[in-house]
């Protein structure tokens, strides 16, 4: 199968390299020169170029972009694609994703694999990224079920759990467990630098060990996708951040409240229900 993959950092680049180990054609599509010459070396793809009349024999193209660029991209891509060709993203955002593409392009599937890491950029492509993680679509009642089919048959043999749900309950559940998370850690960090003693604050950073490094680190990733994550799922955000904000308000209480064996009770929840979310 001929694939289309635009957008060759992280994810995209790693698309590529499995999809062509499975055996099918990768046609990469950038911004930039370089990142496709890299792409090229790498075996990322077949080939690679910064125009999109590269995917006129596509089958299915991956748009990998960030969120903010989406549309524009797809609406560059429209012209040169095939009636028959399959649309699919990997956005973490899929209600905003699936209303803006949907009405441009009628075979289009939302989908995300939830997997990366903190690197960015074409160098950081790896084999295998996707072992044992969640892949999310989200089809909708105008989503054809063939093309449904066909995502699956494409993302299934990567060794991926594959998971249905509407746009909004994707949102939602992601808010919680991915895009919360980011602003915590990051709220984190800020708060760590809001000390003081400069002689306080050198030595914190010199112990910082495990813990912190666990905690902080989703915070300190690529700063767009951060930023992306607030702006296309403000509502869920918002509400999951409120809620958050109520059960720390919540802790606090109990501390100054010297309520210690409330405190806990209500860490030994945590402890018994975290490995649900682990699984």
């Amino acid at each position: 199968m001929n694939i289309g993959i635009v957008g060759l950092g992280l994810i995209g680049g790693s698309l590529g390299l499995d999809l062509r180990a499975l055996g099918h054609r990768v046609l990469g599509v950038s911004r930039k020169s370089q990142t496709c010459d890299r792409a090229r070396e790498r075996g990322v793809v077949d080939a690679a170029s910064t125009s999109p009349t590269l995917l006129q024999t596509a089958d299915v193209v991956f748009i990998c972009t960030p969120l903010g660029v989406m549309e524009a991209t797809v609406r560059e891509l429209i012209p040169h694609l095939s009636a028959t060709t399959i649309l699919t993203d990997v956005g973490s955002v899929k209600g905003w994703v699936v209303q803006t593409i949907e009405p441009l392009w009628a075979n289009f599937v939302g989908g995300h694999p939830m997997a990366g890491n903190t690197e960015s950029g074409i160098e950081a492509a790896q084999y295998s990224l996707f072992v044992g993680a969640p892949y999310v679509l989200t089809p909708t009642a105008a989503t054809p079920s063939a093309s449904v089919q066909v995502v699956e048959e494409l993302v299934r043999p990567l060794q991926t759990k594959i998971y249905h749900c509407t746009p909004e309950d994707h949102d939602r559940a992601v808010a919680w467990i991915s895009h919360l998370p980011v602003m915590i850690s990051a709220s984190l960090m800020q708060a760590c630098l809001s000390e003081a003693d400069p002689a306080v604050l050198t030595l914190a950073k010199a112990l910082a060990s495990s813990g912190f490094r666990d905690t902080s680190r989703v915070g300190g990733g690529n700063p767009e996708l951060g930023m992306m994550m607030a702006q296309y799922n403000q509502t869920a955000l918002l509400r999951s951040l409120a809620s958050y904000r109520s059960h720390l308000d919540q802790i606090i209480t109990l501390i100054e409240q010297d309520n210690w064996s409330g405190l806990k009770q209500r860490l030994a929840h945590n402890q018994q229900t975290r490995p649900e979310f682990l699984q």
